[in-house]
């Protein structure tokens, strides 16, 4: 795949590479891509969250705590 792109994005690009230690712009490019999966089932499954109706549980800075607490490990 070849992706054209004007100077200016295509230095931001190569700066990416260089300070955020990516190998290639390629590696940087796939890396993009993922994170934008991620992000978009994050979205649908956040709205699925909302639409699932009402929740038995307060939110709370203690939930959001133990939420945080899951994630990391």
């Amino acid at each position: 795949m070849n992706i054209s792109m004007p100077t200016n994005l295509r230095s931001f690009v190569e700066e990416q590479v260089a300070e955020r230690g990516y190998g290639t712009t390629s590696e940087y490019m796939r890396d993009l891509v993922r994170r934008d999966q991620e992000r978009i089932a994050l979205r649908s499954k956040l709205l699925a969250g909302r639409d699932s109706g009402p929740l038995d549980e307060t939110i709370d800075d203690a939930w959001f705590d133990e939420l945080a607490t899951r994630a990391k490990s």
